[in-house]
């Protein structure tokens, strides 16, 4: 570990030991998993990490969560709710990601204040602070604390130490909450969620680690995947078992994105998208 990174590493530490009781908002990402594991190590018994199971959560992935909290020995509770209750969250508003992260640091905070927890802590780092996520201001008003951030760590910073720690999912590909799939407006539907869902489990089943559906419509699945993972589909066999499964989940349009997976891409103009269609149900009628 070179000194720059060890001196992060460091200070993150002495952040954490500087609190007397500490709730961890965890995903099972990288960066929360980290972060929980430095808790735990600088803490002990006087931290927990938290875990929301959402309808926006597949269940795959929070099972991969428990999973990996199990590995490494951190206590971990898991909390039911549903945001999609929230007045207009389910019409999915630009500041979706803001009611939503408001909504479960409240939980936290809550929880804190009853079972007597001193702090909130979140997984943002310094990589966060120069884009767009709307969710810091939720963490700013709510009190909650971002050390990664604070002791300057970057997600590569923040890769290499979870590598160097030993932790399971060091390398696993970032999977943000089912909702940044959906277009801003596009109403939230359960069912919908559900199909996305198991479209995406469709490409896992056929080897490919970083993914998205996007959905330009209801019915109409724009498929990304990472450059380096797109050759993979270029085997027709593996194309065509994909386009007859998304066809079973009611999709009547399949793109793949020639670009490739980027985070963002649903905020994007339409019209400045490269992609291939692999299936139209009106132009095979």
């Amino acid at each position: 570990m070179d000194d720059s990174l060890e001196g992060k590493l460091l200070r993150l530490r002495e952040m954490l030991a500087s609190f007397p009781s500490a709730l961890v908002a965890y995903s099972g990402g990288v960066d929360s998993t980290f972060l929980a594991q430095q808790a735990h190590t600088v803490l002990g018994e006087r931290m927990k990490a938290v875990i929301v199971a959402s309808p926006l959560l597949p269940p795959r992935e929070l099972e991969r969560a428990k999973t990996v909290a199990g590995s490494l020995g951190f206590p971990l509770e898991v909390v039911e709710a549903d945001e999609l209750s929230l007045p207009g969250f389910e019409h999915n508003p630009p500041d979706r990601c803001y009611i939503c992260k408001r909504f479960r640091l409240g939980l936290l905070r809550e929880m804190a204040r009853e079972q007597g927890w001193d702090a909130v802590l979140e997984g943002s780092n310094l990589d966060d602070a120069g884009t767009h996520r709307p969710g810091r201001l939720a963490s700013a008003e709510l009190g909650a604390s971002s050390p990664l951030e604070d002791a300057g760590l970057s997600k590569d910073d923040i890769r290499a130490l979870a590598r160097e720690a030993g932790l399971p999912n060091w390398d696993a590909p970032s999977r943000p909450c089912l909702a940044t799939r959906f277009p801003y407006g596009m109403t939230l539907e359960p069912e919908l969620i559900s199909r996305l869902d198991a479209a995406e489990e469709v490409l896992e089943g056929l080897g490919l680690r970083q993914l998205r559906v996007r959905l330009d419509a209801p019915d109409a699945a724009r498929i990304e995947v990472g450059a380096d993972e797109l050759r993979l589909l270029d085997d027709k066999d593996k194309r065509e078992s994909l386009v007859k499964k998304l066809r079973g989940l009611g999709f009547r349009r399949i793109m793949l994105d020639l670009e490739g997976y980027r985070s963002g891409s649903m905020d994007e103009s339409s019209h400045a998208r490269n992609y291939r269609t692999l299936y139209d149900a009106d132009a095979n009628a």
